[in-house]
Protein backbone atom coordinates (compact mmCIF):
# COMPACT_ATOMS: atom_id res chain seq x y z
CA UNK A 1 0.00 0.00 0.00
CA UNK A 2 1.37 3.29 -1.35
CA UNK A 3 1.31 6.37 1.16
CA UNK A 4 0.04 9.71 -0.37
CA UNK A 5 1.88 12.83 0.64
CA UNK A 6 -0.60 15.92 0.52
CA UNK A 7 1.94 18.79 -0.93
CA UNK A 8 1.39 22.40 -0.14
CA UNK A 9 0.36 22.80 -3.84
CA UNK A 10 -2.01 20.43 -3.61
CA UNK A 11 -3.41 22.07 -0.52
CA UNK A 12 -3.72 25.30 -2.34
CA UNK A 13 -5.98 23.98 -5.38
CA UNK A 14 -8.10 21.72 -2.71
CA UNK A 15 -9.33 25.29 -1.55
CA UNK A 16 -9.37 28.22 -4.33
CA UNK A 17 -8.27 31.68 -3.00
CA UNK A 18 -10.91 33.88 -3.97
CA UNK A 19 -11.38 37.51 -2.63
CA UNK A 20 -13.35 36.57 -0.12
CA UNK A 21 -11.69 33.73 1.44
CA UNK A 22 -8.11 36.03 1.06
CA UNK A 23 -10.56 38.45 2.92
CA UNK A 24 -11.05 36.12 5.80
CA UNK A 25 -7.43 34.78 5.84
CA UNK A 26 -6.10 38.46 5.77
CA UNK A 27 -9.10 38.61 9.19
CA UNK A 28 -7.57 35.53 10.87
CA UNK A 29 -4.08 36.24 10.97
CA UNK A 30 -4.60 39.50 12.02
CA UNK A 31 -7.12 38.38 14.78
CA UNK A 32 -3.66 36.36 15.47
CA UNK A 33 -1.81 38.98 15.94
CA UNK A 34 -3.82 40.92 17.67
CA UNK A 35 -4.82 37.92 20.34
CA UNK A 36 -0.77 37.58 20.69
CA UNK A 37 -0.79 41.41 21.92
CA UNK A 38 -3.79 41.20 24.51
CA UNK A 39 -1.43 38.03 26.05
CA UNK A 40 1.13 40.24 26.06
CA UNK A 41 0.23 43.56 27.69
CA UNK A 42 3.74 44.87 28.78
CA UNK A 43 3.96 45.20 25.39
CA UNK A 44 1.20 47.19 24.63
CA UNK A 45 2.16 49.08 28.24
CA UNK A 46 5.35 49.79 27.32
CA UNK A 47 4.50 51.01 23.21
CA UNK A 48 2.43 53.63 24.93
CA UNK A 49 4.67 54.43 27.92
CA UNK A 50 7.05 56.18 25.34
CA UNK A 51 4.82 58.58 23.78
CA UNK A 52 3.49 59.73 26.95
CA UNK A 53 7.14 59.88 28.21
CA UNK A 54 8.31 62.56 25.06
CA UNK A 55 4.89 64.65 25.44
CA UNK A 56 6.06 65.20 29.01
CA UNK A 57 9.27 65.81 28.00
CA UNK A 58 8.84 67.98 25.34
CA UNK A 59 5.93 70.06 26.95
CA UNK A 60 7.61 70.63 30.23
CA UNK A 61 11.16 70.17 30.02
CA UNK A 62 11.96 72.15 26.30
CA UNK A 63 8.55 73.72 25.66
CA UNK A 64 9.86 77.10 27.65
CA UNK A 65 12.78 76.96 25.17
CA UNK A 66 10.92 76.57 22.15
CA UNK A 67 8.71 79.56 20.05
CA UNK A 68 6.30 78.62 17.62
CA UNK A 69 4.49 81.35 15.55
CA UNK A 70 0.74 81.54 15.56
CA UNK A 71 -0.02 78.74 18.40
CA UNK A 72 0.94 77.67 21.85
CA UNK A 73 3.74 75.20 21.71
CA UNK A 74 1.63 72.26 22.95
CA UNK A 75 -0.90 72.65 20.14
CA UNK A 76 1.87 72.67 17.70
CA UNK A 77 3.40 69.56 19.36
CA UNK A 78 0.90 67.24 19.17
CA UNK A 79 0.94 66.84 15.67
CA UNK A 80 4.14 65.94 15.62
CA UNK A 81 3.38 63.52 18.58
CA UNK A 82 0.67 61.42 16.80
CA UNK A 83 2.76 60.86 13.82
CA UNK A 84 5.98 59.78 15.74
CA UNK A 85 4.17 57.67 18.00
CA UNK A 86 2.16 55.89 15.02
CA UNK A 87 5.40 55.58 13.25
CA UNK A 88 7.39 54.42 16.08
CA UNK A 89 4.98 51.79 17.14
CA UNK A 90 4.95 50.68 13.17
CA UNK A 91 8.32 49.65 14.02
CA UNK A 92 7.07 46.40 16.02
CA UNK A 93 6.17 45.28 12.58
CA UNK A 94 9.61 44.64 11.76
CA UNK A 95 10.26 42.88 15.07
CA UNK A 96 6.87 40.59 14.90
CA UNK A 97 7.48 39.40 11.37
CA UNK A 98 11.58 38.67 12.32
CA UNK A 99 10.31 36.90 15.15
CA UNK A 100 7.64 34.90 13.21
CA UNK A 101 10.37 34.00 10.47
CA UNK A 102 12.86 32.98 13.15
CA UNK A 103 10.30 31.03 15.13
CA UNK A 104 8.94 28.88 12.04
CA UNK A 105 5.83 30.27 12.36
CA UNK A 106 5.89 32.06 8.80
CA UNK A 107 6.93 28.66 7.87
CA UNK A 108 3.99 26.83 8.16
CA UNK A 109 1.89 29.96 7.06
CA UNK A 110 3.00 29.33 3.73
CA UNK A 111 2.25 25.69 3.96
CA UNK A 112 -1.39 26.16 4.54
CA UNK A 113 -3.89 26.68 2.21
CA UNK A 114 -4.58 30.03 2.76
CA UNK A 115 -4.11 33.53 0.41
CA UNK A 116 -0.64 34.45 0.29
CA UNK A 117 -1.45 38.07 1.20
CA UNK A 118 -2.72 37.11 4.47
CA UNK A 119 0.57 37.23 6.12
CA UNK A 120 2.13 40.55 5.39
CA UNK A 121 -1.56 42.34 5.21
CA UNK A 122 -2.61 41.07 8.73
CA UNK A 123 0.29 41.93 9.82
CA UNK A 124 -0.28 45.49 9.07
CA UNK A 125 -3.56 45.46 9.38
CA UNK A 126 -3.28 44.41 13.31
CA UNK A 127 -0.65 47.17 13.59
CA UNK A 128 -3.04 49.23 11.96
CA UNK A 129 -5.56 48.08 14.79
CA UNK A 130 -3.68 48.99 17.66
CA UNK A 131 -2.11 52.64 16.50
CA UNK A 132 -5.59 53.54 16.71
CA UNK A 133 -5.66 52.26 20.26
CA UNK A 134 -2.77 53.86 21.01
CA UNK A 135 -3.78 57.16 18.82
CA UNK A 136 -6.85 57.53 21.13
CA UNK A 137 -4.88 57.18 24.44
CA UNK A 138 -2.49 59.72 22.94
CA UNK A 139 -5.24 62.39 22.70
CA UNK A 140 -6.81 62.12 25.77
CA UNK A 141 -2.99 62.52 27.54
CA UNK A 142 -2.53 65.26 24.93
CA UNK A 143 -6.12 67.05 26.04
CA UNK A 144 -4.79 66.58 30.10
CA UNK A 145 -1.54 68.40 29.23
CA UNK A 146 -3.79 71.25 27.23
CA UNK A 147 -4.41 70.10 23.75
CA UNK A 148 -7.13 71.35 21.74
CA UNK A 149 -8.95 70.84 18.59
CA UNK A 150 -9.39 74.40 17.43
CA UNK A 151 -10.88 73.57 13.89
CA UNK A 152 -14.03 71.84 14.02
CA UNK A 153 -14.92 67.90 14.62
CA UNK A 154 -15.02 67.12 10.97
CA UNK A 155 -11.48 68.52 10.46
CA UNK A 156 -9.70 66.81 13.75
CA UNK A 157 -11.14 63.89 12.71
CA UNK A 158 -10.24 63.87 8.94
CA UNK A 159 -6.68 64.15 10.92
CA UNK A 160 -6.59 61.51 12.81
CA UNK A 161 -7.33 59.20 9.62
CA UNK A 162 -4.48 60.55 8.08
CA UNK A 163 -1.82 59.89 10.85
CA UNK A 164 -3.52 56.46 10.60
CA UNK A 165 -2.77 56.10 6.82
CA UNK A 166 0.75 57.75 7.33
CA UNK A 167 1.10 54.93 9.92
CA UNK A 168 0.16 52.12 7.95
CA UNK A 169 1.98 52.99 5.05
CA UNK A 170 5.06 52.98 6.88
CA UNK A 171 4.04 49.25 8.57
CA UNK A 172 4.55 48.25 4.54
CA UNK A 173 8.04 49.74 5.32
CA UNK A 174 9.04 47.94 8.30
CA UNK A 175 7.86 44.50 6.95
CA UNK A 176 10.04 44.62 4.44
CA UNK A 177 12.95 45.51 6.84
CA UNK A 178 12.06 42.79 9.02
CA UNK A 179 12.41 40.07 6.36
CA UNK A 180 15.47 41.54 5.38
CA UNK A 181 17.16 41.78 8.68
CA UNK A 182 14.87 38.21 9.96
CA UNK A 183 16.62 38.66 13.67
CA UNK A 184 14.01 40.46 16.28
CA UNK A 185 16.68 41.85 17.65
CA UNK A 186 18.57 43.61 14.53
CA UNK A 187 14.93 44.58 13.15
CA UNK A 188 14.05 46.32 16.37
CA UNK A 189 17.90 48.89 15.71
CA UNK A 190 17.06 48.39 11.78
CA UNK A 191 13.48 49.75 12.00
CA UNK A 192 14.34 53.10 14.16
CA UNK A 193 17.43 53.83 11.25
CA UNK A 194 14.73 55.33 8.59
CA UNK A 195 12.64 57.05 11.64
CA UNK A 196 15.05 59.48 13.51
CA UNK A 197 16.49 61.85 10.68
CA UNK A 198 12.78 61.40 9.30
CA UNK A 199 11.06 62.17 12.60
CA UNK A 200 13.98 64.73 14.47
CA UNK A 201 14.35 66.24 11.39
CA UNK A 202 10.84 67.76 10.29
CA UNK A 203 8.82 70.14 11.37
CA UNK A 204 7.28 67.37 14.58
CA UNK A 205 9.37 69.52 17.17
CA UNK A 206 10.64 72.88 16.08
CA UNK A 207 10.10 75.03 13.36
CA UNK A 208 11.77 74.23 10.14
CA UNK A 209 13.13 78.20 10.12
CA UNK A 210 15.00 77.25 13.60
CA UNK A 211 17.18 74.99 11.41
CA UNK A 212 20.46 75.42 9.66
CA UNK A 213 19.88 76.41 5.95
CA UNK A 214 21.49 73.55 4.49
CA UNK A 215 18.80 71.28 6.44
CA UNK A 216 15.87 73.52 5.57
CA UNK A 217 15.27 72.43 2.13
CA UNK A 218 15.28 68.90 3.26
CA UNK A 219 13.16 69.32 6.16
CA UNK A 220 10.42 71.12 4.64
CA UNK A 221 9.90 68.49 1.53
CA UNK A 222 10.39 65.15 3.62
CA UNK A 223 7.13 62.72 4.10
CA UNK A 224 7.17 62.86 8.02
CA UNK A 225 7.43 67.38 7.77
CA UNK A 226 4.55 67.20 5.39
CA UNK A 227 2.00 64.92 7.50
CA UNK A 228 2.47 66.84 10.43
CA UNK A 229 2.07 70.00 8.45
CA UNK A 230 -1.36 69.01 7.52
CA UNK A 231 -2.24 67.23 10.71
CA UNK A 232 -1.56 70.63 12.27
CA UNK A 233 -3.48 72.21 9.68
CA UNK A 234 -6.41 70.10 10.30
CA UNK A 235 -6.69 70.35 14.06
CA UNK A 236 -5.26 73.84 14.36
CA UNK A 237 -6.55 75.72 10.94
CA UNK A 238 -4.26 76.77 7.81
CA UNK A 239 -3.29 75.66 4.35
CA UNK A 240 -5.15 71.94 4.73
CA UNK A 241 -5.33 71.24 0.91
CA UNK A 242 -1.76 72.75 0.47
CA UNK A 243 -0.31 70.13 2.43
CA UNK A 244 -2.86 67.50 2.36
CA UNK A 245 -2.53 66.70 -1.06
CA UNK A 246 1.26 66.36 -0.30
CA UNK A 247 0.78 63.82 2.45
CA UNK A 248 -1.66 61.68 0.17
CA UNK A 249 1.37 61.55 -2.81
CA UNK A 250 4.22 60.82 -0.15
CA UNK A 251 1.51 57.73 1.36
CA UNK A 252 0.68 56.61 -1.93
CA UNK A 253 4.24 56.52 -3.00
CA UNK A 254 5.39 54.57 0.15
CA UNK A 255 2.87 51.98 -0.68
CA UNK A 256 3.54 51.68 -4.51
CA UNK A 257 6.94 51.33 -3.97
CA UNK A 258 7.08 49.23 -0.38
CA UNK A 259 4.36 46.92 -1.30
CA UNK A 260 5.46 45.15 -4.15
CA UNK A 261 8.94 44.90 -2.57
CA UNK A 262 7.58 43.14 0.75
CA UNK A 263 5.91 40.94 -1.34
CA UNK A 264 8.47 40.01 -3.59
CA UNK A 265 10.93 39.48 -0.72
CA UNK A 266 7.93 37.12 1.00
CA UNK A 267 8.07 34.61 -2.09
CA UNK A 268 11.68 34.12 -1.48
CA UNK A 269 12.55 33.91 1.97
Amino acid sequence: MTATVTTAPALRRARPITPLVAVGDIAAIARRNLLRVARTPQLLVFSTIQPVMFVLLFRYVFGGAIHTPGSTYVDYLMAGIFVQTTLFGGAQTAVGLAEDLRGGIVDRFRSLPMARSAVLAGRTFADLARNVFVLALMVIVATGVGFRFHNGAVPSFVAMIVVLAFGYAFSWVFAYIGMVVKEPETAQVAGFIPLFPLVFASSAFVPVASMPGWLQGFARVQPVSVTVNAVRALTQGGPIYHWLWQMIVWTGLILVVFVPLAVARYRRI
